[in-house]
């Protein structure tokens, strides 16, 4: 039973580190140790080659629109208009005014003298927000996201003491309709409040139909590397993602919408659609009971777009007519994310820890409500943690314990009778019996807690809120490796005294390797977030502390 015991810990242990090691692999770019290499990703199609104007929903029954052309636009200086705010550097394109940049000034990338972009528009990335119309005759044109516009506003940046930044711009008439664009930009806000006025200018009525639209290569960012992955966590999803009230949260991944095998609910009078990385999303939002249409579809080689449909009903001739949307463009924040829109919370993806994840997110941003310090937080809830799991942990150390005492007179059975295993086994089970151990005794409560330390690890892997988050002294962001190792290498010492700790192995070879396999996987923690590693270390040391406690309780000579 001893063997078996020691066979089950290590399998466990093998599979894990088998996972840790895809795991990284995974996520310097290499190929998977269980899937082919991924194939390098095309180049985006250019602007000029794909209009990415969206088709016009059933009800219209009406092809898409053209691009303008400049007998019906004429043409108008080309240029790149950049406001700023406290926590926004946004580029918005007069070539169809649409936000190509979006810079977050409180974010750092992980080159750390530089801010995090969100959306962005070069010639190896795009990424971008679009409006514009369709008409409902086939063959109509009207202002889109390929439209030249020019700006009527004069503002860059957000004025001292000012709680807004307003930036508008004109289209060129198109067919005599004139599409008018705001964008408020909010003191300490990453929801932009878009105002569009349609302007009938032409002599007959028209119905256009307004959509909103994400338009994003299938690269991933800088942002997309989840650690929660290294210890069978969710990889972080990179793709897009629609919600309403009928099909709730999908995602429209991209591999898989190339394929057409992407199914979601298209319509409805609420939702929005997203695209989401790793710690960050862009989201177009509408809260109104409006009936809308959801889309997401392959535009070219490596370019993708998903965005709603809103029809704007009949506009008569000399009239205009108003419609309000959000865009939002930045951190997965979950309190301010719920705030935005129902169902945008789950653009932080948890994948299937969420059960778990979510409530232990909770937990943990209550803990640094009142305690202030995201990384004193973590120590905190892995104090709880271990609270909760006393009685299971105590458990499982009393039974290494006791198997720690019995060792002499396992080690002595063994060597006498080395020359007869099946009745050395019956030996070790009947001392087993008699002193009332379990040899197993010790796994099954490590076990339970495993799904719950995973689901941990996605929250602290996943929460944006970590990211550029210090704790104390050398250490000023959880979420990357300790600059001086220094945390890395207590979680080793810890793995060590844990391991003298442990009944020792009475094969040597095992024992030789009950130290040396600590010593590999604690290699792993060098390179992991220093948020990550003071889990694991103040769980190991809490660990250490009920074990040697119980030991000196039951005797047990260290």
């Amino acid at each position: 039973m001893n063997d078996l015991r020691r066979t089950l810990l290590w399998s466990v242990f093998a599979v894990s580190l088998l996972m840790l090691w895809d795991g990284w692999l995974r996520h310097t770019g290499q190929a998977s140790l269980f899937a082919p290499a991924p194939t390098v990703a095309e180049a985006p199609a250019s602007a000029a080659s794909v209009t990415g104007v969206p088709s016009a929903p059933v009800a219209a029954q009406a092809a898409a629109p053209a691009v303008v052309s400049s007998a019906s636009a004429p043409a108008a200086p080309h240029e790149l208009i950049t406001v700023t705010t406290d926590v926004v550097k946004a580029t918005v394109d007069s070539d169809g005014g649409s936000l190509v940049k979006v810079e977050l000034l409180k974010h750092k990338s992980q080159q750390a003298d530089q801010n995090m972009v969100v959306l962005d528009k070069t010639a190896a990335h795009t990424y971008v927000a679009e409006t514009g119309l369709i008409g409902s005759a086939a063959g109509q044109t009207l202002p889109n996201h390929t439209t030249p516009f020019v700006v009527v506003s004069k503002d860059r940046e957000l004025a001292p003491g000012a709680e807004s930044l307003v930036l508008t711009l004109e289209s060129a008439p198109v067919n005599g309709i004139k599409l008018v664009k705001t964008y408020t930009f909010k003191r300490g806000d990453y929801a932009i409040a878009v105002k569009q006025d349609v302007v009938n200018a032409s002599g007959s009525a028209i119905r256009p139909t307004l959509y909103l639209q994400l338009t994003r290569d299938g690269s991933t960012a800088e942002a997309n590397s989840n650690p929660a992955s290294f210890m069978g966590g969710p990889v972080a999803y990179t793709g897009m993602a629609v919600y309403n009230a009928k099909g709730k949260y999908q995602k429209l991944a991209f591999d898989k919408l190339a394929e057409g095998k992407v199914e979601f609910e298209k319509a409805d009078d609420n939702g929005w659609v997203a695209m989401v990385q790793h710690h960050f999303a862009s989201a177009w939002l509408q809260n109104d009971p409006v009936q809308r249409e959801f889309y997401g579809k392959k535009l070219a080689t490596n370019l993708y777009a998903t965005g709603m449909l809103f029809g704007l009903g009949d506009i008569a001739a000399g009239q205009s007519k108003s419609f309000e949307s959000t865009l939002f463009v930045g951190p997965q924040e979950e309190n301010k994310l719920k705030a935005l829109a129902p169902g945008l919370e789950y653009t932080k993806d948890y994948g299937w820890t969420h059960i778990m994840a979510a409530p232990l997110f909770w937990l943990l941003d209550k803990l640094h409500g009142a305690i202030g310090n995201w990384g004193w937080a973590i120590v905190a809830l892995v104090v709880l943690l271990k609270a909760a799991f006393y009685w299971l942990n105590a458990s499982a150390y009393r039974s290494m314990a006791k198997m720690k005492a019995l060792n002499p007179r396992i080690q002595q059975l063994r060597e006498n009778m080395k020359d007869n295993p099946q009745q050395m086994q019956q030996e070790m089970l009947k001392i087993y019996r008699e002193e009332k151990v379990n040899p197993i005794g010790g796994c099954l409560p490590i076990l339970i807690q495993i799904p719950v330390f995973i689901a941990l690890y996605s929250v602290l892997s996943s929460s944006v809120e970590i990211r550029n988050a210090p704790w104390i002294g050398w250490i000023v962001d959880l979420s990357v490796k300790d600059p001086f190792y220094v945390l890395p290498a207590l979680m080793t010492l810890s793995t060590l005294l844990q391991t003298w700790l442990n009944p020792t192995p009475p094969d040597p070879v095992q024992a030789k390797m009950m130290w040396i396999m600590p010593l590999l996987f604690s290699v792993m923690f060098f390179f992991f977030p220093a948020g990550l590693v003071l889990y694991w270390l103040t769980n190991n040391i809490l660990s250490i502390a009920q074990q040697w406690f119980i030991n000196k309780q039951l005797g047990v000579t260290q």
